[in-house]
C-alpha cells in the first residue's frame, strides 16, 4: 500500500470522561469489533478475574480505576484505529492533558444518570482550546437516567458544545427498546442479552411505516416519531466540515456494557473522524504526508514488564515513515539513536513493528535518554510544543524506610519521575527530596510501585507548601536577585532538570515575594518562553 494510502486509513483518538462513566468498558467493546479480544472483562464484576484488557497495572486492578494511559491498536474494515484510553481520575489529569497532544480526535463518554460531571468539563475545555473534533457517546442506557433531551441540553450548556444527534434512544432503563440510528436510518433492537454477538439491525427508511409499530409497539413507535420530529426541528443537520473544525459535535446513545450502540458509533467514526492532522512545532507547521519522519514523546512508562527494568517512551508519529534500525536525531540531546525493537501495542501485549506511519503510536525502549516532549527527526531541528509540567498541589518529604535499599529507592524515584507521575524537588539547603503531585492518590501509587517494582520502601512526611513556582530572573547578576536567593534560601529547590524552584508556604508569602522582588519572575508551569 502506498504511503499516502496508509495515512488515509489511520484514525487516532482518545477517550475521555469522568471516572466511572464507562470509558474503559467502551474501549473493550471497540476492541471486540476489531476482533482483537474474544470476550471483554466486565470492569466491576468480581466473577471475571480477567480484569479489563487496558488496565494492566496491579493497582488498577485492585482499585478498578485506570491510572496509566494505555495505547491500543486494532484494524476495523480496512481502517487502522489507535485508541488512547486516558485515566478519568482527577489526580491523573496531567497524564490526560499530555495524551490530548497526541490525538487527532476525541470521544467523550457521558453517564446517562449522572450527566455532565466536573472532570468531563475540564477535559472538554482543553479539547475546545485546541479545536479537537469530538463525538459524544451517552452511555448506560439500560439503566434509568435523565431524559434524552435534557441530556442534550446539558451537554450544550455545561460543555459549550453544539450537538447534532446521530442516534436516538427508544425508551430508557426498563423501558429501553433500542436505538433509532439517524445517521444510517435504521432501528437496532435491544434484547437485554449482553452476549458478545451483535444484534442485527433492521432498516427502516420511513418512520411512518406500520412495520415500526409491529417492532416496538404502537406507544413506543408514536413517541419515537414525535421525538425524531423534535430532533429534526431543534438540532442542526450533521455537517462534517463543522465537526472537523471543532464547531459541531455528533451524539450517539448506547450501552457499552451490553455492547449496544457501539457498532453504530464505530461505523460513523471510521467514516467521519479526521485522518492524521498537521502539527505545529516551534519552527513550522509539519504535515503528515511529508516524506521525512518526525515524532514526539508524549508519555514515558517505567516497567512495562516488571521482570525487566525497562522503560518505554511512547512516540506519536507526525510525519513520514518510522523504520526500525534507522538512526534518528534526538533533537534535545543532539544525538543519533536507532531502535531495534519498536513496539506497537495491544494493552500489555506488544509486537515489534518494522515500519509505522503518521497517526501511529510506537513504544521505544528507553534507557533514560527521553523526557516528555522530546522530538525525534531525520535530522531537522524541530521542537513540538505543548506538553507542560504544571505546578503540583501536594508536597511531601520522601524518606527511605529501608537503609539497605537506598540505591533501589533513588533509582525508582528517578524513573517514576521521568514518567511524569509526579515531580521531584531537591532542597538547596540540605538536599532533602520533596515529591510534588497534582493529586494525593499519586503518593499511594508511587509507594506501591516503589515496593513492588523496585523492592524499595518509603515513608512520607508532610510539608507545608502552597505552590511551586519556577524562578526566572530578569538579570541573574542583579543585587535584587542575589538578595532573593539569600533571604529565600530555605524555600529554594531544584527540579529534576536543574531549574530553580521557589516553594512558597502560603498565598500571602507568594504575593509578598512578588511585590518585594519584581524583577524575579515566578511561573506556575515549567514551560515558559
Amino acid at each position: 500500500m502506498s504511503f499516502l494510502k496508509e495515512i488515509q486509513r489511520r484514525r487516532t483518538f482518545g477517550i475521555i470522561s469522568h471516572p466511572d462513566a464507562g470509558k474503559t468498558t467502551l474501549t473493550e467493546k471497540l476492541l471486540l469489533f476489531g476482533g482483537a479480544i474474544q470476550e471483554a472483562g466486565a470492569v466491576k464484576s468480581n466473577k471475571i478475574k480477567k480484569g479489563a484488557t487496558s488496565d494492566f497495572m496491579e493497582i488498577e486492578r485492585q482499585r478498578g480505576i485506570s491510572v496509566a494511559t494505555s495505547v491500543l491498536a486494532f484494524e476495523y474494515n480496512g481502517t487502522k484505529i489507535n485508541i488512547l484510553d486516558t485515566p478519568g481520575h482527577k489526580d491523573f489529569a496531567e497524564d490526560t492533558f499530555r495524551t490530548l497532544t497526541a490525538v487527532d480526535s476525541v470521544i467523550v463518554v457521558i453517564d446517562v444518570a449522572k450527566g455532565v460531571e466536573e472532570q468531563t468539563e475540564k477535559l472538554v475545555e482543553v479539547c475546545r482550546m485546541r479545536n479537537i473534533p469530538m463525538i459524544v457517546f451517552i452511555n448506560k442506557l439500560d439503566r434509568e437516567g435523565k431524559d434524552a433531551f435534557d441530556l442534550l441540553d446539558e451537554v450544550e450548556q455545561k460543555l459549550g458544545l453544539k450537538v447534532a444527534p446521530l442516534s436516538f434512544p427508544i425508551g430508557m432503563g426498563y423501558e429501553f427498546k433500542g436505538i433509532y440510528n439517524i445517521w444510517e436510518k435504521n432501528v437496532n433492537l435491544f434484547s437485554g442479552d449482553s452476549r458478545k454477538n451483535i444484534e442485527e439491525t433492521i432498516e427502516i427508511s420511513d418512520l411512518s411505516s406500520p412495520e415500526l409499530d409491529e417492532l416496538i409497539g404502537e406507544k413506543s413507535a408514536n413517541t419515537l416519531r414525535e421525538e425524531i420530529e423534535l430532533v429534526e426541528g431543534i438540532y442542526p443537520e450533521f455537517n462534517k466540515t463543522d465537526y472537523l473544525e471543532g464547531n459541531q459535535q455528533p451524539v450517539f446513545f448506547g450501552s457499552a456494557l451490553n455492547n449496544f450502540g457501539v457498532r453504530e458509533l464505530l461505523d460513523c467514526f471510521v467514516e467521519i473522524a479526521p485522518k492524521p492532522r498537521a502539527k505545529q512545532s516551534e519552527e513550522r507547521l509539519v504535515k503528515p504526508d511529508e516524506k521525512k519522519f518526525t515524532g514526539f514523546v508524549f508519555k514515558i512508562h517505567a516497567n512495562m514488564d516488571p521482570n525487566h527494568r525497562n522503560r518505554l517512551a511512547f512516540v506519536k508519529i507526525v510525519s513520514g515513515e518510522f523504520k526500525r534500525n534507522t538512526p534518528y536525531l534526538h533533537v534535545r540531546n543532539n544525538k543519533k539513536l536507532k531502535f531495534s525493537s519498536p513496539n506497537a501495542f495491544f494493552a500489555e501485549k506488544k509486537e515489534i513493528v518494522d515500519i509505522s506511519y503518521p497517526g501511529d503510536i510506537v513504544g521505544l525502549q528507553d534507557t533514560g535518554s527521553f523526557k516528555i516532549g522530546d522530538t525525534l527527526t531525520e535530522g531537522e531541528i524541530l521542537n513540538y510544543k505543548g506538553v507542560p509540567s504544571f505546578s503540583p498541589e501536594h508536597f511531601r518529604y520522601i524518606n527511605n524506610a529501608d537503609p539497605m535499599k537506598s540505591k533501589q529507592l533513588f533509582k525508582g524515584i528517578d524513573q517514576l519521575m521521568d514518567e511524569g507521575v509526579a515531580q521531584l524537588f531537591t532542597l538547596e539547603l540540605n538536599g532533602r527530596k520533596v515529591i510534588g503531585t497534582v493529586g494525593a492518590l499519586q503518593y499511594e501509587v508511587i509507594q506501591y510501585r516503589l515496593e513492588h517494582e523496585y523492592g524499595a520502601k518509603c515513608t512520607y512526611e508532610n510539608l507545608n507548601v502552597h505552590k511551586a513556582c519556577w524562578v526566572d530572573p530578569d538579570d541573574p547578576k542583579s543585587d535584587e536577585y542575589k538578595e532573593f536567593l539569600r533571604v529565600k534560601q530555605r524555600f529554594l529547590a531544584k527540579d529534576k532538570q536543574g531549574q530553580l524552584v521557589f516553594l512558597s508556604d502560603s498565598p500571602f508569602s507568594l504575593q509578598m515575594t512578588q511585590q518585594k522582588y519584581p524583577s524575579v519572575k515566578l511561573h506556575f508551569t515549567s514551560e515558559f518562553e
